[in-house]
């Protein structure tokens, strides 16, 4: 193992990460060092300097890369700028720096301690202006990340020697983590971003004759027809989608899944294909028309004809975009997904909605095109990050409320193992029960949507239910820039339209009231801020599911039984917005 930092410190802005770093280092008798410091010296000029002079995107670009030489090359004390943690790649490393024992240790603070602090500051951009309020809405943020890297939680504002006593303590009486691998330095550590841990067995890593065993297919039928194929060590079904005819296929994978594509086109080589492999930024980045164009290139480049076909490896973001690529080469070539988080199992890899984003919203420019094939492969859930597996949950509560109340039920009755998922101790997993109760809740989803699409592939009438809470939670999604995880946004959304649907008087308060017991009891959101309205009001009547001026909204009139409400008086849409309107401006909850 390479040099690597005896702890990280990461935090919000003013929350003391420079004292507590230089008066820790001096403790030990180690190095610090300061990845903000580490750009500056790389420019020859401050972060103030950048971001007024390239922009924020800029400075994140090079924070990236300080962040990934320090961790792979720092063996002190390393502490990170505040907005580090907003990079996925960044957050994976450090999630690998924690599974290989080290320390990352989130200095919290509260309001009340940062006022003085940042009172006459003028070194951080992103405070400028009033300060106070900027630095809560960026804790609101960014809270989640801090404590989904951490291994060590320690509250600041108070003498600096007793913030490094207790991080001091933490060291000596943490275990070493045996049998740990080095993060990032060959291939097959690499991980899959927040998804896959470099210790799970990937179903591209998993010998060929073990694919499909106990296997369960979900048929989408149609003018198109293709299996969903849900179940353990599934690589050896890829070939069987692909099929033949197929001579070319461009595997597409975000930065962290690199190992995984890499696995991939080693099999696909073996039984003959010619494998070319894609990188694509992570998360709704990907999804532009510039990455698009890229992909569009390297099919012209590798002369991909119309019997060739893409295959996609990540979350939602990813089998969006790839699907999308698929639909519009040579007016449409094969694409399987290999879905990788549980939002893309049982929503955005099944149905053959594809997409992209645009300035103006999500979605917005996209075609349908059916996948040739689906793998939801359940192993790769069990090292999903607890906040992305909960998001997920969002979309599989959402097919309860509207098809299926044995999903309920199941949410229900095990909501609290559900809720700490990932939370386990290194080398263990998921009870079995769990892991059944899993099974069945992505096989019931995938079924009610290979339903609706099968019967309704281009959203002419039955696919739209599937938009239950989409419409609000997509313009939360839009007024977040996206920083918010789609199922967050999404649980908000189908409270809003219970309460609409209440109102209304189509639905009675005990189920408006199950919404919110559920989604709360899996650490949902079910509020957002209120003073909104108008900005969410606006992308409401972009969505691609209005009509003109006419907004259109999927409502309930009971556990079931979906319908759609067209045109809801201005009134009565703000009346339901102020029942899940929050004072703050923004809530701590899993989403952001």
């Amino acid at each position: 193992m390479g040099a690597r930092p005896v702890v990280v410190l990461v935090g919000p802005p003013a929350s003391g990460k420079t004292t507590v770093m230089q008066r820790l280092a001096a403790l030990l008798g180690l190095d610090s060092r300061d990845t903000d410091h580490d750009v500056e010296a790389a420019a020859g000029t401050t972060v103030a300097a950048i971001f007024a002079e390239h922009g924020e995107p800029e400075f994140r670009a090079r924070e990236r890369a300080a962040v990934a030489a320090a961790l792979a090359g720092h063996d002190g004390v390393l502490a990170l700028g505040g907005g580090a943690v907003l990079a996925a790649e960044t957050r994976e490393l450090l999630a690998a720096y924690g599974r290989d024992g080290g320390a990352v240790v989130f200095l919290d603070v509260d309001a009340e301690h940062v006022a003085e602090r940042i009172a006459a500051d003028t070194t951080r951009p992103l405070l400028a202006g009033d300060g106070l309020v900027r630095w809560r809405d960026l804790m609101a943020a960014r809270r989640a990340w801090y404590e989904e890297v951490a291994t060590l939680q320690v509250a600041t504002g108070r003498p600096v020697d007793a913030v490094v006593a207790e991080i001091v303590e933490h060291l000596r009486t943490a275990p070493a983590r045996e049998g740990a691998t080095t993060t990032g330095t060959t291939g097959s550590t690499t991980t899959e971003g927040s998804s896959v841990s470099d210790t799970e067995q990937t179903p591209q890593e998993q010998p060929a004759e073990r694919a499909g065993a106990g296997a369960r297919r979900v048929t989408v039928t149609g003018d198109q027809p293709y299996d969903v194929v849900v179940g353990s060590h599934l690589l050896g079904e890829l070939p069987a989608l692909l099929g033949e005819r197929v001579t070319r296929v461009l595997v597409v994978h975000p930065p962290t899944l690199e190992a995984s594509a890499e696995a991939v086109r080693e099999d696909l080589e073996a039984h003959g294909y010619q494998a070319i492999i894609a990188q694509v930024p992570d998360a709704e980045e990907a999804k532009s028309a510039q990455v698009a164009a890229f992909l569009w290139q390297v099919l012209g480049q590798s002369d991909f004809t119309r019997s060739d076909a893409i295959v996609s490896i990540g979350g939602g973001a990813t089998t969006d975009l790839a699907g999308f690529v698929a639909a519009t080469w040579l007016r449409g070539i094969a694409v399987v997904h290999l879905p990788t988080t549980l939002l893309a199992m049982v929503d955005a890899a099944v149905g053959g909605k594809t997409g992209i984003n645009t300035a103006e919203g999500k979605n917005l420019v996209g075609a349908f095109h059916p996948p040739a094939g689906v793998l939801c492969d359940l192993a790769t859930l069990e090292s999903l990050a607890r906040f992305d597996f909960v998001a997920g949950l969002a979309e599989v509560v959402k097919t309860g409320f509207i098809a299926d109340e044995r999903i309920l039920e199941l949410v229900e009755e095990n909501a609290a193992e559900l809720a700490a998922w990932g939370t386990w101790g290194p080398g263990e997993g998921p009870s079995d029960h769990l892991r059944g109760v899993v099974a069945e809740l992505v096989e019931r989803s995938v079924t009610v949507k290979a339903r609706v699409v099968g019967e309704d592939l281009k959203e002419s009438g039955l696919r739209e239910i599937l938009n239950y809470g989409h419409t609000l939670g997509h313009a939360i999604e839009l007024a977040e820039r996206y920083a918010w995880r789609h199922g967050a946004a999404v649980s908000v959304g189908m409270v809003f339209v219970a309460e609409l649907a209440r109102l209304a008087g189509k639905l009675d308060d005990d189920v408006v009231d199950r919404h919110r017991s559920i989604l709360t009891s899996l650490g949902l959101p079910v509020t957002y801020r209120g003073d909104r309205w108008d900005q969410l009001l606006g992308a409401m009547r972009r969505d691609k599911k209005s009509r003109g001026d006419l907004l259109r909204f999927v409502i309930l009139e009971g556990v079931g039984r979906p319908t759609r409400l067209e045109g809801p008086d201005p009134a009565l849409l703000q009346a339901a917005y102020a029942e899940i309107s929050s004072a703050a401006p923004g809530a701590r909850t899993i989403s952001l």
